[in-house]
């Protein structure tokens, strides 16, 4: 027969495992409904570029609790089925780099009808996205334009290369080296069409090649200006990929020491070039922070949070020129943040 004391012992310990019971499901209950916010950060190709995005992305994913999505499309109609299967999985927010921001419109607004939308690194300026987070890309390709002028003081013959012309960014980088190079005021509004030849009092941009995000159409891409143009004095790269393509295609051609590169974007094979002194410098963006801000923002938003979006709808990540008085300390922070020796 049980005694008294026992009873009421069984029942005290009913009672703590029901408690611990109760406290490991609430616990996990609040960590259920915090990983039930879902997020996309969608790309606008695949580059080194958006695997340091990705780093961004994935860390503030970890400090917030949240899931994470990075997608990295090969063409448009990949961003868009992408752009669309987020919206059917009920994601919480999308962050996107809209590869033809015009024509793309319509679809993003049907994006912000139904969750949290943000651009990165290219804008959409007309949709009814929250905010763009990145850099003005017109000042970025000034800067970029400053450093031509240092790599040829004299001035010289100039190519552009850059993947596409349909992304906001792309325009307006490039026209910020163009106006840069002749010595224009500031308006990013102004666009001189590609094809045709450029002509400043000191430099002469013969013509921008586009590539479509092929590695192996930006390589041959430079290996068509350097055979096209024998007096050529400078090759300009403004995707991540562009100045290793134009780095290849000058050693293959023993034009490395003859020809000028200047880049855009922190690609490893850039950064070493500076180091070695055949690249000149590049224009850095900072995609580690796009993906961080990307999700900080969409979840700050999503449970509740706009106080970022007050005072304006762009979140300014500025761009820095690196050359070798300060590649090496970029370099060292930039593996620090992405894990990469």
């Amino acid at each position: 027969m049980i005694s008294r004391f026992g009873i009421l012992f069984s029942i005290l310990c009913s009672l703590l495992i029901l408690t611990s019971c109760t406290e490991e499901s609430n616990e996990a209950g609040d960590t259920q409904s915090e990983a039930a916010k879902r997020y996309a950060f969608i790309t606008n190709g695949v580059a080194e570029f958006w695997t340091i995005a990705e780093a961004g992305a994935k860390d503030a994913g970890e400090e917030l609790g949240v899931d994470v999505s990075v997608l990295m499309p090969g063409s448009l109609s990949d961003q868009k089925q992408m752009i669309e299967d987020a919206i059917t999985r009920g994601i919480n927010g999308v962050a996107v780099s809209p590869i033809d921001s015009k024509n793309q419109t319509d679809l993003l607004n049907q994006v912000a009808e139904v969750t949290h939308l943000v651009t990165h690194d290219s804008d959409a300026p007309e949709s009814d996205r929250l905010a763009y987070i990145g850099m003005d890309n017109y000042t970025a390709g000034r800067m970029c334009g400053k450093l031509v002028k240092e790599a040829l003081p004299e001035g010289g013959e100039i190519m552009i290369l850059i993947g596409r012309m349909e992304q906001d960014n792309s325009r307006k980088r490039r026209q910020g080296v163009i106006d840069e190079l002749l010595d224009r005021p500031e308006d990013p509004d102004r666009f001189d069409p590609p094809g045709a030849v450029v002509k400043g009092e000191k430099f002469t941009i013969l013509d921008t090649l586009t590539d479509g995000f092929d590695l192996s159409k930006a390589k041959a891409n430079a290996e068509d200006a350097i055979s096209r143009y024998p007096d050529l004095d400078g090759m300009v790269g403004l995707f991540a990929y562009n100045p290793p393509a134009i780095l290849q295609a000058l050693e293959q051609a023993g034009k490395l020491d003859e020809i000028a590169v200047i880049g855009f974007d922190e690609d490893s094979q850039t950064l070493s070039g500076i180091q070695d002194g055949k690249v000149h410098g590049t224009v850095v963006q900072n995609p580690y922070e796009y993906g961080y801000q990307s999700v900080a923002l969409l979840h700050a938003v999503a449970t509740g949070d706009r106080s970022r979006l007050e005072e304006s709808d762009f979140i300014a990540i500025p761009g820095r020129q690196i050359r070798k008085d300060n590649v090496d300390a970029f370099w060292a922070d930039l593996k620090e943040k992405t894990g990469k020796e």
